[in-house]
């Protein structure tokens, strides 16, 4: 039935101009690694959402929802389904006195930037934490001592019944990595975060400390998809990795970051077969070694998700 039938529904409700047919997901991740969407919706609106996912399960056709593919890898054959960018168009913000209002596409740099501006504070932990807001809700994102839960007021998602419903922080289960939007299967289509008035200077300072400490210590030049296992109880990932001597270890253009081991980099044209070869090939060492089982922390999407990783 898919893609065309599926293909010729969406455009009932949305701009053609707003939809791609086999579009390369490389162009969408921070990876750069990905074979070709079979559909892509760039939404502008909850209601385009909304409508896409419920064209999606009437005609159970697969879809995805990202941000801006900053931790994804996905298939070298692609993805057969639909993806929804929310990070194309769904960016809108409103700055309120201490209370700040954000779509879930806007990226969390963009949003910084709005706040520090506004004299607010308490946000410069997500400056350099590269995706968007929907995301950094569902994985609880955070650096540098402050987290998304720290600030969160408020989410409106879809549910997997399509129902619209807002959360309150405290119902959103916001722990290390991990939410109630992960575990319900929930999309979060905007927030309500509160701030603080702060000395604007002091702000900016904080965020070109950080900045600077992100470019002294992370692969900023290289594509990637940040740190690729969550931090084990009691470890580092990163440490853990540098400590089995998997600095630098590479099959094919997947390679262990020279300058973070926490982080896998593609040096030329890694193909996502590449980085989960890599990302197992570290983890059955790191548990040889030292007993401990690593979680990645990235979105795996397409055939590969046959791979456990």
């Amino acid at each position: 039935m898919y893609p065309q039938e599926i293909l010729e529904q969406l455009m009932k409700h949305i701009p053609p101009s707003k939809i791609r047919t086999n579009e390369p997901m490389k162009d969408h991740t921070s990876f750069k690694i990905g074979g070709p969407a079979d559909i892509m919706v760039f939404p502008s609106s909850i209601e385009d959402i909304v409508a896409t996912v419920e064209i999606c399960k009437q005609n159970s056709c697969p879809y995805y929802i990202m941000g801006n593919g900053t931790n994804l890898l996905v298939s070298d054959s692609g993805y057969r389904g639909v993806m929804v960018k929310t990070a194309a168009n769904m960016k809108q913000c409103r700055i309120d006195g201490e209370k700040v209002y954000g779509q879930a596409g806007i990226l969390l740099s963009t949003l910084s930037k709005h706040v520090s501006d506004a004299g607010l504070e308490g946000f410069e932990f997500a400056h350099g934490i590269p995706g968007t807001l929907g995301g950094a809700v569902a994985m609880n994102a955070g650096a540098y001592g402050g987290e998304i839960k720290d600030v969160l007021e408020w989410a409106r998602v879809i549910t997997p019944d399509g129902d619209i419903k807002s959360y309150s922080n405290s119902c959103l289960k916001l722990g290390y990595r991990s939410s109630l939007v992960q575990t319900e299967d929930l999309i979060v289509l905007d927030c309500g975060l509160v701030l603080k008035k702060g000395d604007r200077k002091q702000i900016e300072e904080r965020i070109n400390e950080y900045a600077l400490l992100r470019k002294s210590k992370q692969p900023l030049h290289l594509p990637s998809a940040g740190s690729v296992f969550k931090r084990p109880e009691g470890h580092y990932a990163g440490k853990l990795i540098e400590q089995a001597g998997l600095r630098g270890k590479r099959i094919g253009d997947a390679q262990v970051s020279e300058l973070h081991c926490g982080f896998i980099v593609n040096v030329g044209n890694a193909t996502a077969e590449d980085v989960i070869s890599l990302i197992g090939y570290i983890k059955d060492e790191v548990r040889e070694k030292f007993g401990v089982e690593l979680q990645p922390e990235i979105k795996v999407v397409g055939d590969i998700e046959r791979i456990k990783v």
